[in-house]
């Protein structure tokens, strides 16, 4: 029975390390194999279990769709901001302050609003511009991916959170401590990197680096403290963003202010859109399900969109190729998502990932909490998305850290947190900023300028899972 009800996973899992499937394949073979473990681990005859199948499929649509609906809005908002700001300045001379703004500050920024990995691809084409490249700027442009959680305004931990049936702001704050921690891990390996570049950093430089993520770390837990979840990572990583590019370029003259103003006014759009949006507190919502979360007219997806269109209408001449630009980069993409999500409500809803984790915690014992780390990292690695990884292994995580007495929240944050973390340096994600490199850079070698990272984050998973009783 337990080979029956966790043959899905171990197929998902080996077809993608194999690299015989795609994510989309690889989640309709793993569909396919859930149904016998499904089958025996539901009560009733035959008709009774593909009733449950297509409801489960009917309230994976109207979960999938949401952060599909924020993923392209990312994307959208992207290259609207994109179009009105053609012009870029080449030939910058690099140094640690401007690498620092382009990949843990600008990139993370660019993450946290649109997702998808779009921070990296930002991050990587600042380091160019700066002159660096081959894996030293790969492994550069992968650290912008360190606010995962809360990538494109946080769909991953909202669907994360929907599926345990936690409110996501509880959730936010639960990830937010670990990856507060994993933050102050990070300066160290950007200085190795600056090495591995030829730039070597001054120990004032190092100093003012450190403090400066102090701050963006603080900010991260006080933003999900305070406000809504959606906007703490834009937060964390965009106050101190500006004070640094501040200090590497204050605009002089009013030409300058005004190039300055043009560059910051979509995002400054945004962040007042998503904060106005959410103080409507009684905004009309469709609830379909009494146990899943509506949806509200103040959507994240929704402002994303209506600010997009807005900007888009600017220049009014472009705007169909831009929705099929748009629609066209996302497609596989939401694609897999839903079919993520599906595979995620199947498992859960069927009792299978209940009773994968009951076996696991008998198998384990004392130390099944333990095995929730490195679960999380596996599945962010081998996915290469928090949505993906909150809809696979979300419901399992949860089962396992009820089983071992964790707070749900606690349990469901340190899930979000490992498989955020593993999604920024997945295999995926590395294969393209590997293929935008294009100059014989090998995954591989990214993964090795970076394993200081990845033992940071398992350190820091154990870790929470000590202080939270495990």
């Amino acid at each position: 029975m337990a080979l029956l009800q966790s043959a899905p996973l171990l197929l998902l899992l080996g077809l993608l390390l194999s690299g015989r499937a795609g994510p989309v394949a690889a989640c309709l073979a793993a569909l396919a194999a859930s149904l016998p473990g499904i089958a025996l681990t539901l009560p009733g005859d035959f008709a009774g279990i593909a009733v449950f199948l297509v409801a489960e499929a009917a309230r994976a649509l109207f979960l999938g769709l949401q952060p599909v609906a924020v993923l392209t809005g990312g994307l959208l908002f992207h290259l609207a901001v994109t179009r009105l700001q053609p012009g870029r300045d080449t030939g910058i001379q690099a140094s640690p302050r401007r690498i620092l703004a382009a990949t843990l500050l600008g990139g993370a920024f660019v993450e946290s609003v649109t997702g998808f990995a779009v921070g990296a691809v930002f991050a990587l084409a600042a380091l160019r511009r700066m002159g660096i490249g081959g894996a030293p700027a790969g492994a550069m442009a992968l650290l912008a991916l360190v606010l995962v959680p809360w990538g494109g305004l946080g769909p991953g931990t909202s669907l994360g959170a929907a599926l345990v049936h936690l409110p996501p702001q509880e959730v936010a704050l639960a990830t937010a401590w670990p990856a507060a921690a994993w933050l102050l891990c990070m300066p160290p390996v950007l200085w190795r990197l600056c090495g591995a570049a030829g730039l070597a950093v001054p120990k004032r430089e190092m100093a003012m680096q450190f403090a400066v993520v102090v701050v963006m770390a603080t900010l991260l837990v006080v933003a999900n403290l305070a406000l809504p979840f959606e906007v703490a990572g834009m937060v964390a990583a965009g106050l101190p963003l500006l004070l640094v590019l501040w200090r590497l370029d204050p605009p002089r003259g009013a030409a300058a202010w005004y190039r300055a103003l043009a560059m910051l006014s979509p995002w400054a759009l945004l962040c007042a859109a998503l904060l106005l949006a959410r103080s409507w507190t009684r905004a009309p919502s469709l609830q379909v399900w009494a146990d899943l979360p509506p949806l509200p007219l103040t959507h994240v997806a929704v402002v994303l969109w209506l600010v997009s269109l807005a900007l888009l209408a600017v220049r009014p001449e472009g705007l169909g190729t831009a929705l099929k630009t748009t629609l066209r980069r996302a497609g596989r993409p939401a694609q897999a998502m839903l079919l993520y999500v599906l595979l995620g409500r199947w498992m859960a809803g069927s009792g299978v990932a209940a009773a994968l984790a009951g076996s696991t915690a008998t198998a384990l014992g004392s130390l099944a909490a333990y095995a929730m780390a490195p679960l999380g990292l596996a599945s962010g690695l081998i996915t290469g998305s928090n949505v993906a990884s909150n809809a696979s292994l979300m419901a399992v995580q949860a089962s396992l850290g009820q089983a071992a007495g964790l707070p749900a929240a606690a349990a469901a944050g340190l899930h979000n947190f490992m498989g955020a973390g593993g999604a920024g340096m997945s295999v995926g994600v590395t294969a393209m900023v590997v293929g935008l490199l294009a100059d014989g850079t090998r995954p591989a070698q990214l993964w090795r300028l970076l394993w200081p990272s990845l033992a940071a984050l398992l350190l820091i998973g154990w870790t929470t899972l000590a202080l939270n009783g495990a």
